[in-house]
């Protein structure tokens, strides 16, 4: 043999490109016990992070994990160190896939298309200046569909009003405007205005009608581009991802899931670019530079709209 026992070590050692002393401190008693510190201390660690993925049973990311953490046990952990726990112990997060053929409603001819007024400046750091709506489909149980449309304010990104239908009709988009106005919370900037896509409810006669009958400007993204209603878009993956719509049964147990993630997204979703608060915590700061502007409530527009209470 080239290598006899006695150089055995040598020779694996050269091979896996270590060095003797570090192969023998690997063994030694006082390195395995530091190793196994670390597996201990890394369990404690797991059982934590655990705890954060499955607060209010919604899936999470290793950022929303780290805001849980802070925000509703007090706990801080390094974003790196919650990255290598979840990948040590397949800690998994289900991720939607994209779906890039987004289906676009094109207007008819009496349908009028506005300009683009954001630009995408969606933060203005007014509380009730740019309000953002879409439409998104909700695929439930056996293979069902329902159609969910909401209003975002673009400053804190809280969902101000939003409506549930089994079907995608003009309807969809003006009740949820008319239980925006009836939300009490609610106390829109003068100057405030909406802004959607260029989708045929958005660009329908009565659509536009009563946005300007609540006092509201309108806005436009240009055709076909997803980036110009960005937090919208990105509101809809976070549904997908973490609401359990899937499993629903009715029409009623999905709004029902619905309503609970609303509540959760609004109040307990920490979200990394409010400076790790919640869309109902960032909205007070916001709502300090409201004050300092004039406001207007919709509640106080138009009294021919019903006043019965957003569900």
């Amino acid at each position: 043999m080239k290598y006899n026992v006695r150089n055995m070590v040598s020779h694996l050692c050269k091979v896996a490109g270590v060095s003797r002393s570090g192969y023998y401190n690997y063994f030694s008693v006082s390195s395995q016990e530091q190793r196994k510190q670390k597996s201990d201390r890394d369990e404690i660690l797991k059982e934590t992070i655990l705890k954060a993925l499955r607060f209010r049973n919604r899936n999470k990311g290793a950022r929303q994990i780290k805001m849980t953490l802070a925000g509703q046990f007090q706990v801080v952990y390094n974003l790196k160190c919650i990255r290598r726990i979840m990948k040590k112990y397949e800690i998994i997060c289900p991720v939607r896939k994209a779906n890039p053929y987004k289906r676009m409603l094109k207007a008819t001819k009496e349908h009028r298309i506005v300009p683009n007024q954001l630009n995408r400046e969606f933060k203005q750091n007014t509380l009730g200046k740019t309000l953002l709506t879409d439409i998104t489909y909700l695929v439930y149980g056996k293979n069902q569909r329902a159609y969910l449309s909401t209003i975002l304010d673009g400053s804190t990104n809280e969902i101000l009003a939003y409506h549930v239908s089994e079907q995608m009709t003009l309807e969809l988009v003006t009740t949820t405007l008319h239980k925006l106005k009836r939300n009490p919370r609610i106390r829109l900037t003068e100057g405030a205005y909406i802004h959607s896509d260029q989708g045929s409810h958005y660009t329908s006669p009565t659509y536009q009608k009563l946005v300007k009958k609540l006092n509201l400007g309108q806005s436009m993204s240009r055709r076909g581009n997803c980036w110009d209603n960005a937090p919208q878009e990105s509101f809809f993956g976070h549904l997908k991802d973490e609401a359990h719509i899937k499993p629903c049964v009715s029409f009623n147990e999905l709004k029902q899931e619905i309503k609970k993630y609303m509540t959760y997204y609004n109040h307990y979703r920490y979200q990394w670019d409010l400076k790790k608060m919640t869309p109902v915590g960032w909205s007070y700061p916001c709502q300090v530079d409201s004050n300092r502007l004039g406001v207007f409530s919709l509640s106080s527009l138009s009294s021919k709209f019903n006043r019965t209470k957003v569900v």
